[in-house]
């Protein structure tokens, strides 16, 4: 297999005026117009201007995933949107090699007034597709878009929902050579998520490049070879999907950094005794290094652990050593703590910190740990209770209750 990058950037940057639409086709001529001028030096843009994409290089070779996170904002979507040509860059330049198979916004690209059927010729049209051929695909596309109820429906009556199956349908099946996902595909629901999931893990499987936008930074760690974390338009860091969320995790915490010089206590470090991915219901080791200056009083808590979703931000349990009876005294400490990770597969963040439960207030804190949960037995919910199940046969039943 060839090593030529089938996706490639090279030190592209992007400048839209404030309140400028650029979201669309509409842009197109506008900024083949403008043309490409002289490299520019920071401070040189108008007033109106800003950039949405500063120097952004990568490439995407065959068999590559290639995963970009960031804050809104960031210039996630307008990367895309220059990889399959919506928008042209200002400066810099961008090849995509072979047929691309791209689901960039809810319906961009359908007709609305065309049915879904109809959508699915036009959108093979473009993409170079002779008649035949999309025909060919037409029934696997419509069975797993789940919609085949309303095919002959037009799209302007379709929900986002039906809209994301079907523009996901068509892009994941007309033979793409290049696979290009927003995260406009979030909203579907759950079952057709992980559906349209699994299927791009197959087409990444076969060796085709694709890259994706996503703030579900499991499915990102699951699926992508690398990552990107942008930050307003520039790349900050890249590198494996673990690597770049850590990154990311780390620096949109909230927990507070250096203690005062007369805090009751001073963390040093926690660590993970174990690197890498775990199984849901499996147990995780965390040791924390600090030191406790004085005797401390009964209000103060000197170290508590706070396990949070990375996805949402939500609290999932707390506790720290007032609650496990454990004193410590004056001096440096090792704690050693074992947690039983009983939740779904995603990715967690486990702030450590010591505090003043009377005031509540963050007195130290360390960078936060995070950890990405697999799953094992599946299940629901959002408490992991390990199932185990026994089947007993009616004679084993009656020979013991006889």
């Amino acid at each position: 297999m060839s090593t030529t990058p089938l996706i490639r950037f090279d030190g592209v940057w992007k400048k839209f005026r404030k309140g400028e639409v650029h979201d669309s086709l509409r842009d197109l001529i506008p900024a083949l117009l403008r043309g490409v001028a002289r490299r520019p030096v920071d401070g040189q843009l108008r007033d109106s201007e800003f950039w949405a994409l500063r120097d952004m290089s990568f490439t995407v070779e065959p068999g590559e995933a290639l995963g970009i996170i960031g804050s809104n904002g960031a210039g996630k979507s307008t990367a895309l949107k220059v990889l399959t040509r919506i928008l042209m860059p200002t400066l810099g330049s961008y090849s995509v090699r072979g047929r691309v198979g791209s689901l960039i916004e809810v319906a961009a690209g359908f007709h609305q007034d065309l049915t879904g059927r109809e959508n699915i010729f036009l959108q093979g049209a473009i993409m170079g597709m002779r008649r035949a051929q999309v025909r060919h695909k037409l029934d696997a596309i419509i069975d797993f878009s789940g919609i085949e109820g309303f095919i002959d429906t037009p799209v302007k009556r379709y929900s986002s929902g039906m809209n994301a199956r079907l523009g996901f349908a068509i892009a994941a099946h007309l033979d793409p050579e290049v696979l290009i996902i927003d995260e406009a595909l979030a909203v579907g629901d759950h079952v057709f998520q992980r559906q349209a999931f699994n299927r791009i893990r197959e087409l990444a499987a076969s060796g085709m490049p694709v890259v994706m936008v996503t703030h579900q930074l499991d499915r990102m760690a699951e699926l992508c070879t690398k990552a990107l974390l942008l930050d307003r338009g520039a790349v900050v860091a890249q590198g494996t999907p673990a690597q770049v969320i850590h990154t990311y995790l780390n620096a949109a915490s909230t927990v507070s950094g250096a203690p005062a010089a007369d805090a009751p206590v001073h963390l040093r470090r926690a660590q993970l005794l174990k690197e890498g991915r775990i199984r849901s219901g499996d147990q995780v080791e965390i040791r924390v290094e600090g030191t406790v200056p004085a005797k401390l009083t009964q209000h103060i808590e000197p170290v508590a652990l706070m396990l949070r979703s990375a996805q949402s931000g939500q609290l999932l349990f707390c506790s720290g050593t007032l609650a496990c009876g454990v004193e410590l005294q004056p001096g440096d400490f090792r704690l050693d703590v074992t947690l039983q990770m009983n939740v779904p597969p995603g990715i967690y963040l486990i702030d450590v910190v010591g505090g003043d439960k009377s005031s509540e207030q963050v007195l130290a804190s360390v960078p936060p740990l995070s950890i990405q949960v697999e799953e094992s037995t599946a299940f629901y919910g959002t408490v992991n209770c390990n199932p185990t199940m026994r089947l007993r046969s009616i004679e084993q039943r009656n020979r013991h209750t006889a």
